[in-house]
């Protein structure tokens, strides 16, 4: 599923204006994406968190050079659903 088609579905839903809709989802986007930088994780019970994991410093290998390289350590934003959210999926979807 896309944006475009996330806005539409709401739109018809609640007989809200697309563009209210989309500035909508863009400006909780914009709120989730500048609370995570700034080192906020971000709460929606029921749904998941938004949350900074940490990625400790590791050696990788550049295969084609045949050399070793220092990947530092970094910030990286990740999705934790939550328990209910998960069992919802689970009933749903089947394995194919």
């Amino acid at each position: 599923m896309t944006k475009a088609e996330i806005v539409a579905d709401i739109s018809e839903k609640t007989g809200i204006e697309k563009m209210v809709v989309l500035a909508t989802v863009e400006a909780f986007m914009e709120e989730v994406k500048g609370s995570l930088s700034e080192g906020e994780n971000v709460y929606l019970r029921g749904f998941g968190s938004f949350i900074v994991k940490t990625r400790a410093e590791k050696t990788g290998r550049n295969i084609s050079k045949n050399t070793s390289i220092v990947i530092p350590a970094h910030n990286i934003p990740a999705f934790k659903p939550a328990k209910s959210f998960v069992n919802q999926v689970k009933d749903k979807v089947s394995v194919k």
